[in-house]
């Protein structure tokens, strides 16, 4: 079994494995970043440390759109951590980036286990662009999951 962070994002439930997650935090000032990529909605401090926040309803293709009290920030490792977490014997993750990044997304759900090996791969209907950024579909428990490519979504 693998534990999903899961949340919502324009009406759907996406999930990335919980092993890739530092925290998840409210969203507070964003401060946009002239020139950047569209799917980059500016940049915050948190806790001292700059984080770019990746709007990632954009980056799958969705027009941008306000803030809501239940948006959240899905804050990733980095791949440092990830490294460190995989030294001391800790199961391996996909990789993510070497800068903190955050996702933002509408709503987070909850943390669900489910097993990987009953993905079915992504509709024949959803765009290359946004195919290329899904691994696949959980039909669990908690109903259908879209799980993300972090690696694709990130670096391409």
């Amino acid at each position: 079994m693998t534990q999903y962070a899961t949340f919502r994002l324009n009406g759907h439930t996406f999930g990335i494995e919980i092993g890739v997650v530092r925290e998840i935090i409210k969203v507070f000032e964003i401060t946009p970043v002239p020139r950047a990529a569209r799917h980059i909605r500016g940049l915050i401090n948190l806790r001292g440390q700059v984080v770019t926040i990746m709007d990632l309803g954009v980056r799958l293709g969705s027009p941008s759109k306000d803030l809501s009290p239940e948006s959240h920030i899905v804050i990733l490792k980095t791949n440092a951590e990830l490294n460190t977490l995989q030294a001391r014997g800790q199961r391996a993750t996909p990789s993510t980036c070497n800068d903190i990044l955050g996702l933002l997304v509408d709503a987070i759900s909850d943390v669900v286990d489910e097993d990987a090996d009953t993905a079915e791969p992504p509709p024949a209907n959803v765009t290359d662009t946004g195919n290329r950024f899904l691994s696949g579909v959980i039909n669990g428990r908690n109903g259908l999951t879209v799980l993300l490519k972090l690696e694709e979504l990130i670096n391409n």
